[in-house]
């Protein structure tokens, strides 16, 4: 059995050939560099809706306890804006299973901008304007660089509370809420015209997503387009408290109908009709108050 031992350094290995560029190997860097882009993608909306969603509460804020003044000065304005930003950026990236590391560098991407454009403005030597600009032109690239130190980076595993699952699952409805939370504060009655987008969006929508090819389906949006043109035209000429009434009308009934297109999932996405009930019924109880706070 000696003599048929076979020994590794007794092999001589052959030199393997250049392997031949296949599919996968070509479409690895494509997909890394969509990613990236993916990833760039969400930051951004992320920062928007941190500046959308958390600004009115700001404003909110500053006049109930006095310091509006304040809040309003351009390098204050400044910071706090970085902060509405990295408050959103934060809590997507942790949902996304970013590293820590990686979001603290995204957060002082946020910062230091501005941080940078401070001191020259405090001397006097750029404006309020040339600050707001300029932090957000020096932003893109610090967070391209971010992004791109920690595009290899495996997620890390994290436990999401069932109710953060939940609220993950309804964003629609959240950020419905959120934007009209300074519209409690100060109610008003929206334009009779308004109510033209609410037919119209489904319009636009369904037609883009190429869902209104069925007789049935258009028929029945047209005629939503009809009817709540229709109560439009019967506000503007009426006038006066009856059209703020008929507005409120429009966008409550309006939520009736995202219910139905929110079962069916045919003409919008599931998303949308979600988003519209609550932000329909939303508006509609803010312009009702308006009404009711409001001497005839």
């Amino acid at each position: 059995m000696e003599n048929t031992r076979m020994y590794a350094d007794s092999v001589t290995a052959l030199p393997s050939r250049a392997p031949l560029p296949t599919a996968t190997a070509t479409a690895a860097p494509t997909s890394s560099r969509r990613r990236l882009l993916w990833h760039l993608a969400e930051m951004a909306l992320a920062m928007v809706a941190g500046m959308v969603l958390l600004g009115p509460l700001w404003e909110v804020t500053g006049a109930a306890l006095g310091v509006g003044d304040a809040l309003a000065r351009p390098d204050v304005a400044a910071l706090v804006m970085a902060t509405n930003m990295t408050v959103g950026m934060t809590v997507w990236m942790r949902y996304r299973a970013h590293h820590w590391r990686g979001v603290v560098e995204m957060a002082a991407a946020m910062y230091v901008p501005f941080l940078l454009l401070l001191v020259p403005w405090w001397a006097g030597l750029v404006g309020a304007d040339a600050l707001m600009l300029g932090g957000h032109l020096l932003m893109v690239p610090a967070m391209v660089l971010v992004a791109v130190r920690h595009r290899h980076e495996t997620p890390v595993p994290i436990r999401r509370h069932p109710a953060v699952v939940a609220l993950a699952r309804h964003w629609p409805s959240g950020l419905a809420l959120l934007l009209t939370v300074d519209m409690w504060v100060d109610p008003t009655v929206l334009s009779p015209w308004t109510m033209l987008v609410l037919p119209g969006g489904y319009l636009l929508i369904g037609a883009a997503r190429r869902k209104l090819g069925g007789r049935r389906v258009l028929a029945i949006q047209v005629a939503g387009l009809v009817a709540w043109g229709a109560l439009t035209l019967v506000a503007v000429a009426v006038g006066g408290r009856t059209a703020a009434w008929l507005v409120a009308l429009g966008w409550l009934t309006h939520a009736g109908w995202d219910l139905v297109n929110h079962r069916t999932g045919r003409v919008v996405p599931r998303g949308y009709a979600e988003f519209c009930v609550v932000l329909d019924v939303a508006l509609a109880g803010v312009m009702v108050l308006a009404i009711l706070t409001t001497e005839a």
